[in-house]
């Protein structure tokens, strides 16, 4: 990695998360980007899409769910929503429900709204939506409101130890 992506992570002012730590750490290329987080948007992805001017489709959101008992990431496109069945599936389970709020957050050391795949307190079983491999780069949450990374979907695979498969719907 190295002096780009560093340097674009402090033209960008972010700051340090883990998650720009761990992909610091693991020297891999990426692009920090932050906005003006408005506390009353009614969805955090679909703002991050909107400030950033990027295709809803490339900007993906992370949400944790029950699978049979498991706490797992799905990750898909803030343009549509999760299907907790294909998730299940997709993570060997039967069974998947939204995780409790509190829980997602105690788990993964971030709060709602900048849930990030990457750099989680526990790392947590991780499915991202195929459609990310559509696109050269996708943005995902680096961390807090206001603040995405953007990186090759094929790094964010590899990073988290993610399955990928059709978990997003329209």
């Amino acid at each position: 990695m190295g002096r780009k992506a560093k340097a674009k992570a402090k033209e960008a002012g972010s700051g340090s998360t883990p998650a720009t730590a761990a992909l610091a750490a693991a020297g891999v290329e990426f692009t920090v980007h932050s906005y003006d987080h408005d506390p009353a948007a009614a969805s955090y992805g679909e703002e991050a899409a909107q400030a950033m001017g990027a295709a809803p489709e490339r900007v993906f959101k992370t949400l944790v769910a029950d699978v049979d008992g498991a706490l797992t990431v799905g990750v898909v496109p803030v343009a549509g929503s999760l299907d907790l069945k294909a998730l299940a599936a997709a993570a060997g389970g039967k069974r998947a429900a939204m995780a409790d709020p509190a829980a997602a957050e105690r788990t993964t050391g971030y709060v709602r709204g900048g849930i990030s795949p990457l750099g989680q307190r526990k790392r947590l079983r991780t499915v991202v939506d195929v459609s990310a491999l559509d696109h050269a780069t996708v943005f995902v949450s680096a961390g807090r409101r206001g603040l995405e990374v953007e990186l090759a979907p094929q790094l964010l695979i590899e990073l988290t130890d993610a399955v990928t498969a059709a978990i997003g719907r329209a």
